[in-house]
């Protein structure tokens, strides 16, 4: 087994203090929004070996022998570590954004390198060839868009816009266009057509801008009564995205607030946003986004219309498989990863239960609260709170055993169990 040293990547939106102290680590004074364990090759984790002097990144170590590392099966299915887990800490919204299906990150990827388009590129739409599905387990209250709402439903929110803006005295459109536009996108919307509302904001020029900014003082003056299905997050959006279009787009999504523990998957397609919250984040390994609103980075529209999933779903929690000692594992449907949560005790029904750590091949591991010792017939692995680790497919099987008096938490990823 290797211990891991992980990057944290300094996003705007990311929070300065969470995952410090989820850690116990110092906190740096600036934003830190996510922190990235795995062999993604734009920040891969640093891997050790009691054995052996100095670190290597964990790609590099995983090239040396694949098979031995992955296992034969993820191996030649994957050809690298299929997933990526990361600690995700939102102080600010994120940008609308989807990730494409593995065959458009294939296509597009190939297209971009054929035309030369560097890699950095701030109008670059694919960074590697892999799709990016995802999962995020909820530490804290995590509030999030996910999802097309019923089209009738953000009809009715536009529809209050409108007459709204138009009733309001204090609330000046010059020419109208404002309210216009409102009674334009409820009129698509109550016609079913998500696709053709969504379009419409994106390009909707300067009676969009205004309209974001007139929508925006209607919730705010308190004049009005605001439905609680929406609206009200609306002002805070155009707080730190004003005039952006996405902000309307808003309106056409499910708002969640997960509480701690609970979990959401992400297929292609599935348009979202994180608003605020700290998650474990688990995904494919990728970097692949296409944004769509709430940014001020580059929008490809027509790539973007070709990804989103325009249908009313609902909101895709994931429940958690539990084995008799109440340790859980989220599987959504996707190949690359499933996770586990460790917890000794914790919700254990026997307090202090050692607990066989879920292996379908390669597995990263990273203790959040408490110690943990990992056992395994080639040796074991000490972990505090903030270490994670490294368990190669051929090193199995592994125990989980608390340390010390108090109770100890994990989250565990490999790759899907499979039938």
């Amino acid at each position: 087994m290797y211990r891991l040293s992980n990057t944290v990547r300094d996003y705007p939106w990311g929070s300065s203090t969470a995952i410090a102290e989820l850690i116990g680590a110092e906190a740096t004074g600036g934003p830190e929004a996510e922190m990235w364990i795995g062999a993604h090759p734009d920040s891969p984790s640093k891997a050790s070996h009691p054995d052996v002097d100095g670190t290597t990144p964990l790609n590099e170590l995983i090239a040396t022998d694949p098979t031995l590392f992955l296992g034969e099966e993820t191996s030649t299915r994957f050809g690298r570590l299929p997933f990526l887990a990361k600690i995700l800490a939102a102080e600010k919204p994120l940008s609308l954004q989807v990730h494409p299906t593995l065959e458009q990150a294939r296509a597009g990827f190939a297209a971009e390198e054929e035309a030369g388009v560097d890699r950095s590129a701030p109008h670059r739409n694919y960074k590697d060839d892999n799709h990016k599905p995802e999962l995020l387990f909820a530490l804290t209250g995590f509030s999030a868009l996910c999802g097309f709402r019923a089209a009738h439903e953000s009809a009715a929110l536009f529809t209050w816009l409108a007459e709204t803006i138009e009733a309001d005295p204090e609330l000046t459109d010059e020419n109208g266009s404002a309210v216009l536009a409102a009674r334009h996108t409820a009129t698509t919307l109550s016609q079913g057509d998500l696709r053709g509302a969504f379009t419409d904001l994106l390009s909707g020029g300067q009676d969009v801008v205004r309209l974001v900014g007139l929508a925006s003082a209607a919730v705010a003056s308190g004049r009005q009564t605001v439905p609680d299905n929406g609206l009200a997050e609306l002002e805070s959006l155009n707080g730190f995205y004003a005039g952006d279009p996405g902000v309307l787009v808003s309106l056409m999504l499910n708002h969640i607030t997960l509480e701690p523990g609970q979990a959401i998957y992400l297929p292609a397609g599935n348009i979202h946003a994180y608003l605020r919250g700290l998650g474990v984040e688990v995904m494919a390994s990728s970097d692949n986004v296409l944004r769509g609103g709430l940014t001020g980075k580059h929008i490809d529209l027509p790539e973007l219309m070709d990804t989103v999933d325009f249908q009313s779903l609902g909101v895709p929690y994931l429940e958690a498989a539990k084995n008799m000692l109440g340790q859980e594992i989220y599987r959504p449907p996707f190949d690359e990863f499933q996770l586990q949560r460790i917890a000794l005790p914790g919700d254990a029904l026997l307090a202090g239960e050692d607990v066989a750590v879920a292996q379908n091949g390669p597995v990263t591991l990273i203790c959040v609260s408490g110690d943990l010792l990992l056992d395994s017939p080639r040796g074991d692995l000490q972990l505090t709170r903030g270490e994670s680790a490294f368990i190669p497919a051929h090193e199995a099987p592994v125990v989980a055993k608390r340390l010390g008096e108090g109770p100890a938490v994990a989250f565990a990823v490999t790759t899907a169990e499979t039938n």
